[in-house]
C-alpha cells in the first residue's frame, strides 16, 4: 500500500498547479489530507509487524528485519522510509513479542515521522491443523512539520499560479501522540489469513489551531493466502513452493486491493503483485526477487506505476534484509504460521 492519501495529494497538485514545471519549486500541502498518512511497503510480509501485530513471534528463530523504501526518487520530491524490527517466539508461554522503529521522510523533509512500537501476540492451537494468533501493539509517534514550506491550495491563484494569502495558524511544528493496533492471524492446513486495525484510538496529529479534522482514520487490513509445494514436470523435476496471496487495505475513504503470487525454488524467490486503488485503471505492478538462506533473507522490489501519476512517479524501490538469529533448541515448531517470505 502506498501512503493512503499520497496518491490523491499529488494528483490534486497536478490539477491545482497550472504550470507543471513549477512542481519541483514548491509542494502544495492540502489541509484536509496532509495529515493521516501511513508509511507503506510493497514487500508486505518482509515487514510483518507493520502489517499485523499478531505476526510477532511467527518464525521459529528470533527475527531481525531491516527495510528501506524510496518512493518516486527521480522527481526530487521523494518519500523515503526506514524501518527496523525484531520479534521472537516463546514456546513456554505460547506467545511472541516484538518491537519496531521507523523513520519516514515526506517531500524532502517537509514532514518527518518517527515511531516506536511494542507488539505482543498469543498463540492458540485449536487442533493439529488449526490455530489462531491474537496480537496487540502499543507505541508512540513523533511527527514534525517544516511549516515554512507549507503552501495550501487556498494560497494559489487559479489563473496565474501566483502564491497569495496567508496560511492557517500553527499551534506547533511537531506532534507527539500514543498509537495502538490490534490483529489476528490464523491457519487451516495450508491456508492462512489475517486481519488488523491500526490507529484504533484515532489520535489527532493536526498542528493547525482549531482543526477538527486531524484525527487519523483507522487503517484496516485483511490478508489471506496459501503456501504449498509443487513439482516441475519433466525428467529433472524438483520441488518448489507456490504461494498466491491477497491483501486489502482501507483507511478512511481510501481503498486498495493487492493480488500477489510468490515462487520459491531452493534459495531463489521471485514473484509480483498487482495493486489497484479500486479504480478501473490499476495503480501499479510490483516485481519482486529475493534470496533465502537458513539464517538470511534478501528481497528487492520495484513498483512500476500504471495510474495517472505515471508521468510523475517513475516507480519506487524497496529493499528488505531479514536475519534469523540463534539456533533451534529441540525439534522444529510444527504449528508455526505459513506466512509469505517477502
Amino acid at each position: 500500500m502506498q501512503k493512503s492519501y499520497k496518491f490523491r495529494f499529488l494528483y490534486d497538485v497536478k490539477l491545482i498547479v497550472l504550470r507543471p514545471f513549477l512542481l519541483p519549486l514548491f509542494c502544495v500541502i492540502l489541509a484536509q489530507i496532509s495529515f493521516a498518512q501511513d508509511p507503506a511497503f510493497s514487500q508486505f510480509f518482509a515487514n510483518p509487524l507493520h502489517v499485523n501485530p499478531a505476526l510477532a513471534g511467527t518464525s521459529e528463530l528470533p527475527r531481525a528485519v531491516v527495510n528501506y523504501r524510496n518512493q518516486w526518487p527521480q522527481k526530487g520530491a521523494t518519500f523515503t522510509t526506514y524501518s527496523v524490527s525484531y520479534d521472537q517466539t516463546s514456546r513456554s508461554s505460547h506467545s511472541g513479542v516484538g518491537f519496531q522503529v521507523y523513520h519516514d521522510k515526506e517531500l524532502n523533509n517537509i514532514i518527518n515521522t518517527s515511531a516506536a512500537s511494542f507488539s505482543y501476540s498469543y498463540h492458540l492451537k485449536l487442533n493439529t491443523w488449526n490455530f489462531v494468533t491474537l496480537g496487540l501493539q502499543a507505541g508512540g509517534v513523533l511527527k514534525q512539520f517544516n511549516t515554512k514550506q507549507f503552501i495550501f491550495s487556498s494560497n494559489i491563484d487559479q489563473l496565474s499560479g501566483e502564491i497569495l494569502g496567508t496560511s492557517p495558524y500553527f499551534s506547533d511544528e511537531k506532534k507527539l501522540y500514543p498509537d495502538f493496533a490490534v490483529g489476528a492471524v490464523g491457519q487451516h492446513n495450508q491456508f492462512f489469513w489475517g486481519v488488523s486495525a491500526f490507529h484504533i484510538t484515532r489520535p489527532n496529529e493536526s498542528i493547525i489551531e482549531g482543526d477538527q479534522k486531524g484525527n487519523i482514520p483507522v487503517k484496516y487490513t485483511l490478508h489471506a493466502g496459501m503456501r504449498t509445494k509443487k513439482f516441475h514436470n519433466g525428467l529433472l523435476s524438483r520441488e518448489f513452493t507456490f504461494s498466491p496471496n491477497i491483501l486489502y487495505q482501507q483507511q478512511g475513504t481510501f481503498k486498495q486491493l493487492n493480488l500477489g503470487i510468490y515462487f520459491i525454488e531452493q534459495s531463489f524467490l521471485f514473484g509480483g503483485w498487482l495493486r489497484n486503488n479500486m479504480d478501473t485503471r490499476p495503480d501499479a505492478i510490483i516485481a519482486l526477487i529475493g534470496l533465502a538462506r537458513n539464517k538470511f533473507q534478501f528481497g528487492y522490489s520495484f513498483d512500476y506505476t500504471l495510474s495517472k501519476l505515471s508521468d510523475y512517479s517513475f516507480g519506487s524501490h524497496e529493499i528488505s534484509l531479514t536475519f534469523f538469529l540463534g539456533n533451534l533448541d529441540g525439534a522444529p515448531v510444527r504449528d508455526k504460521l505459513l506466512i509469505p517470505m517477502i
